[in-house]
């Protein structure tokens, strides 16, 4: 619960994006690997997936799990994906707190300009993998939030 409210209130031992960063990120088209992006639609993963890729961003997801996600082909791991499909400016995780270090450090290697952890994932550990390799952090956020609160909706049709 501490985490959670470190990252809530931006106090945390990693600077996180503010919102002026996150309308910066989410501003424009960006390919997002979707980490835990599930076929189900019951589940939030799915949901979010939908909403950004009506939203007009490129997504690709990453689940061992998964053939394909609405019609897009999953892959195994962040590093199948990014060979497979190209880079990724965005890695946004839909898992465990305690599994997102290795997360972080995919994100790294890969070259991602952002590692975003979805809404009750705090891991610091993992911000301070990715802030250390260069990349922004963003904890305990929504992407699909986010982007209708900063005031984008999504495309005609979506």
């Amino acid at each position: 619960m501490a985490d959670l409210i470190l990252a809530d209130e931006r106090r945390g031992p990693v600077k996180l994006l503010d919102d002026a960063g996150i309308r910066r990120l989410l501003g424009e088209p960006r390919r997002i690997a979707v980490v835990g992006a599930s076929s189900n639609p019951a589940r939030p993963s799915f949901g979010v997936f939908e909403y950004l890729l009506s939203a007009g961003f490129d997504c690709v997801p990453v689940n061992p799990n998964e053939t394909t996600v609405l019609g897009r082909p999953a892959f195994a791991t962040l590093g199948e994906a990014v060979a497979a499909t190209g880079p990724v400016d965005i890695v946004d995780v839909f898992r465990r707190p305690e599994l997102c270090v290795e997360h972080a450090r995919e994100a790294v290697a890969v070259g991602a300009h952002c590692l975003w952890l979805q809404l009750g994932v705090v891991n610091w550990e993992a911000a301070a993998i990715a802030a250390a390799g260069g990349l922004s952090v963003v904890m305990d956020r929504c992407t699909a939030v986010e982007h209708r609160r900063l005031g984008w909706a999504r495309t005609e049709g979506g």
